[in-house]
């Protein structure tokens, strides 16, 4: 049997460098002492906040871009597997500038408001249990600010998701987004410009990293590998029907999740109050009705549709997608799927947030992709609770430091 902690440093060290995150440092470093001095706590790759890309290319913009990451957790107490245990609860860890950081929605790209008073600034580790589920990356333009001398007054407004290959263990990486045009957007470190892949029979809709390789869909449902040098190599033929394609990797295999929207007509659209029409009125009432899955079949070039997801569970963000193991989650069955929608407000939300914190901007809304249910998800208390308010057990498990 290998003794572990009898490798030699220099080897720790290249490891170390291949970590992505903070908190596979803080595990690797975790693992005997001769492990934890051989690395520094600090990551060695960019964290949190990144250098300014330039936006030649992609935007008009005056200066460019700076490159966010953000990771979705799902924290539990060290004892969760047993049946009696509280499950899990999930949120979205942003690292704006170093050494702060905030709690954002999961499934959107609004920040938690309204946190308990007795909410702890730090998290004790030693007593929680953190599993990571998702990563997103963000581009934010950078505007000039006679006055401005950080970061935090750029403002996210370049919408689409981007996504991240990392190239070696250092700091070289390639970015991967959709351009407001449709087209398919690519940017290496150290270029002077992004480079817009001409290709595009439909938009894209999605794109996503799987097994080390670029993939997007477009609108029908025609999905490509996007090679580093911006060949596109066709892994999957179109799949028509709904109005919004999302691409899901879940227990190891690639999903195509198909949205599927109406424009809502009936009277009861009206029903809200004065105060929220104006504010839905910029949605048009756009509502998602449902959705289909399927899965990749890459020796056929096809999409084949699944019924039923087992015990999984998908989640539809903003900037990601990702899945879980529904035994993992808060009153979740399994076979279902979180998503955002503008649709899903009602007299006791409110848009700006108010005091449910998580339920700022859009809500969330939950399909059951076996019985065709789909509602807000207010409408499942159970299920909220994995979302919202902070569960008692993350205060009694931390210390506050002030």
């Amino acid at each position: 049997m290998a003794e572990w902690t009898l490798l030699p440093k220099d080897l720790l060290e290249q490891i170390s460098k291949c970590l992505d995150t903070s908190i596979d440092l803080l595990r690797f470093r975790s693992v005997c002492t001769s492990w934890r001095c051989s690395v520094s706590p600090k990551p060695r790759r960019l964290s949190g906040t990144f250098r300014i890309l330039p936006n030649d290319g992609i935007s008009r913009t005056s200066f460019g871009f700076y490159l966010s990451r953000r990771t979705v957790f799902l924290i539990r107490l060290p004892d969760s597997h047993n049946q009696a245990a509280p499950k899990g609860w999930l949120v979205k860890i942003e690292e704006d500038i170093p050494d702060r950081k905030r709690l954002l929605n999961p499934l959107s790209r609004y920040k938690l408001n309204s946190l308990p008073s007795n909410f702890p600034r730090v998290l004790n580790l030693l007593n929680l249990r953190i599993c990571q589920l998702g990563q997103e990356y963000v581009l934010h333009h950078v505007n000039y600010k006679p006055n401005s001398s950080s970061f935090s007054d750029a403002g996210n407004l370049y919408m689409e998701k981007v996504v991240m290959i990392w190239l070696n263990c250092e700091s070289d990486f390639m970015l991967l987004t959709i351009h407001v045009s449709g087209k398919l957007a690519l940017f290496r470190s150290g270029d002077r410009r992004w480079t817009i892949i001409k290709d595009m029979p439909s938009p894209y809709d999605d794109v996503i990293v799987y097994k080390g390789n670029f993939y997007a869909v477009d609108n029908t449902g025609r999905t490509v590998v996007v090679g580093l040098n911006t060949e596109l190599s066709l892994t999957a033929n179109p799949v028509f029907g709904g109005d919004k394609k999302y691409l899901v990797e879940s227990d190891g295999e690639l999903l195509l999740v198909d949205m599927y929207l109406s424009i809502d007509t009936e009277e009861e659209s009206l029903s809200f109050g004065e105060e929220y029409l104006e504010h839905l009125a910029q949605y048009m009432s756009e509502r998602t009705v449902r959705f289909r899955v399927y899965k990749l079949d890459e020796e056929a070039k096809s999409w084949i549709e699944v019924r039923s997801l087992g015990d999984r569970v998908l989640f539809l963000g903003d900037d990601s997608t990702f899945s879980a193991p529904a035994s993992d989650l808060s009153g979740c069955k399994g076979n279902c799927i979180f998503f955002v929608d503008n649709f899903f407000y009602s007299r006791d939300e409110c848009p700006t947030g108010g005091d449910d914190g998580v339920l700022a901007g859009r809500d969330i809304g939950v399909f059951d992709l076996e019985n065709g249910c789909i509602g807000p998800l207010g409408n499942y208390p159970e299920l909220a609770k994995m979302f919202w308010p902070p569960p008692h057990w993350v205060t009694l498990a931390s210390l506050e430091v002030i």
